[in-house]
């Protein structure tokens, strides 16, 4: 099988596909029209997220058997298309999970421990107490939306800090011994922590809407390591600024742009956000560790090997 590389990734997977007698060709740099007229060339393609699979690109690709994505969303991929097509969809959010868990949970503690503001305050020759005062993780109530691979691990690791771990999931019968199941309004209820585990989809496009926001029955903090466009920035930036929302901590954003390297929108929002001691920003690193770096590229290469092999 011929496979093209969109992406740079971990050099495991090219090692192990060549070892495996697949024909494995790179091209990092050509654009979305330059490979639209070669993707007929290959049997499968694994990407990040660089080039957008339309429908226009897959029919193109009249020879693709499968796409490989090096990680967990897929909304750069026309799904319905590529299932149409008969294209096999394939992707490792496996390999970034506990990545994205101890993500959430440093975010929450140097947030509501209020850690990097005390450290920059003292290396700046301000010493204050009484004003840096922590909020514990011990007895909280976490809310999470989605209970993928995601949102398990990170029930796990909050669960250990002696959280009660609640979630909502359009599948049924997924609690185990780290979190238990209810209703989205039960989840709205009781939450003080509120974070998301969700893929991009129609259904999860703004879900953390103005409604939503008000909906929440405690004055909570606000975990977001899914996709930017999963929150209507403009009501979380209000809803901190009148305490609705206690703290946010932020991995992604709704102005990034779509290959995720870089924002595309400046704006007042964001200026606030950016400004804020009440928000937490990193850029979309949450999964981003150098152990998962190899994890997912070995999801990649097993998952492969097992179909085609």
């Amino acid at each position: 099988m011929k496979i093209l590389l969109l992406d740079k990734n971990h050099p495991l997977i090219t090692e192990q596909l060549l070892a495996k007698n697949f024909v494995l060709e790179e091209d990092f740099t050509s654009s979305y029209d330059e490979m639209c007229q070669k993707i007929q060339n290959y049997d499968g393609v694994i990407i990040r997220s660089r080039i957008p699979l339309d429908k226009n690109f897959l029919e193109k690709g009249k020879n693709l058997k499968f796409i490989a994505r090096v990680g967990a969303g897929m909304e750069n991929i026309d799904i319905p298309v590529a299932e149409k097509l008969g294209i096999q969809l394939i992707n490792s959010p496996e390999g970034n999970r506990d990545s994205v868990a101890e993500h959430v949970v440093g975010m929450l503690l140097i947030l509501m421990n209020r850690l990097f503001i005390a450290s920059q305050e003292v290396k700046n020759g301000i010493w204050l107490r009484e004003e840096n005062r922590g909020d514990e993780l011990l007895g909280k109530t976490v809310g999470l939306i989605g209970y993928g691979n995601m949102g398990k691990a990170t029930a796990k690791r909050l669960s250990g800090f002696g959280c009660k771990v609640v979630f909502h999931d359009i599948l049924p019968g997924l609690a185990d011994e780290y979190a238990s199941q209810v209703s989205l309004d039960e989840l709205k209820q009781s939450a003080d922590i509120l974070s998301l585990h969700i893929p991009l989809t129609p259904e999860t496009h703004y879900l953390i809407d103005e409604k939503f926001i008000s909906d929440m029955k405690k004055d909570f903090y606000f975990v977001n390591t899914a996709r930017g466009k999963n929150v209507e920035t403009k009501y979380l930036v209000e809803a901190l600024k009148y305490g609705k929302v206690k703290g946010a901590c932020l991995d992604v954003l709704e102005y990034e742009k779509s290959s995720f390297e870089n924002l595309e929108t400046e704006n007042e929002d964001l200026k606030y956000l950016l400004e804020s001691d009440k928000a937490i920003v990193t850029p979309h690193i949450a999964g981003w560790t150098h152990q998962s770096k190899e994890k997912l590229a070995q999801v990649i290469v097993d998952k492969i090997v097992a179909s085609y092999c």
